[in-house]
């Protein structure tokens, strides 16, 4: 059977599951997703204590450099999960939260530093309920899929007109809202989807672990980006 980190089958039923390992392995993707998440706060706060992030951010064309960056890492994580060791693509992983932490640091530049905290709670909140939704229900949400992939296309198109069309307030309000809705249904879906793999491939440790380095990459995604809505949403800017 081949891995697909995109999609599942939730038809298929094994004969035998340790519902005991499904968990210990879920523990474990939060584990290393928390790791990224750690990492990239951590990194964000560095930059902005020492005021780092002004001078980095005073060269010319660095934020279309960490956009490449990013966008090349992640492509790079998920076409070579087969060929890359665990511990490669865990590095890799962590390299991707750094440059995260780098463009955050920005986001402490222009919010007030308690309603980032306020936000990133409020995200921890939100994600902790889906994911336990994504666990236990009975409901198949790979058919969710379409919609949700959609929704994201829809989101990014939106994101790159508001570059050179500028939106009213309450349009923003409800874009926002939209990804919030669109990223907590990820949440549901990739934890889902986790599970699920686990159980179609529980006899083959060394793809498991594989996977999960994809699917705390995901996990750490939905979480990102249902925070940057949120954010944006509700995060009281600094005054100028």
């Amino acid at each position: 059977m081949s891995f697909n980190p995109n999609e599942f089958d939730r038809s298929y039923r094994p004969a035998n599951v340790d519902m005991s390992r499904v968990g210990a392995y879920a523990t474990k993707v939060y584990a290393w997703m928390f790791v990224g998440l750690m990492i990239t706060f951590i990194t964000a706060v560095a930059l902005y204590v020492t005021g780092g992030v002004f001078y980095l951010f005073a060269i010319p064309g660095v934020q279309f450099v960490l956009f490449l960056a990013e966008v090349g890492v992640v492509m790079y994580l998920c076409s070579r999960i087969y060929t890359l060791s665990v511990s490669t693509a865990r590095m890799l992983f962590m390299f991707y939260a750094v440059l995260n932490g780098v463009v955050f640091s920005t986001l402490l530049v222009a919010y007030d530093v308690m309603s980032v905290v306020f936000v990133f709670g409020l995200t921890s909140v939100y994600f902790g309920a889906l994911s336990v939704y994504g666990h236990v229900t009975k409901a198949d949400l790979s058919k969710l899929r379409p919609i949700l992939m959609s929704g994201l296309i829809f989101m990014v198109a939106i994101n790159v007109l508001s570059i050179f069309i500028p939106f009213g307030s309450s349009f923003e309000k409800m874009v926002c809202m939209g990804g919030v809705a669109l990223f907590l249904a990820f949440t549901a879906y990739d934890t889902q989807k986790m599970r699920q793999f686990y159980t179609r491939f529980q006899h083959d440790q060394a793809l498991l672990e594989s996977a999960s380095v994809i699917f705390a990459l995901q996990l750490y995604l939905d979480f990102i980006n249902l925070f940057l809505y949120l954010i944006r949403m509700m995060g009281n800017r600094k005054q100028d």
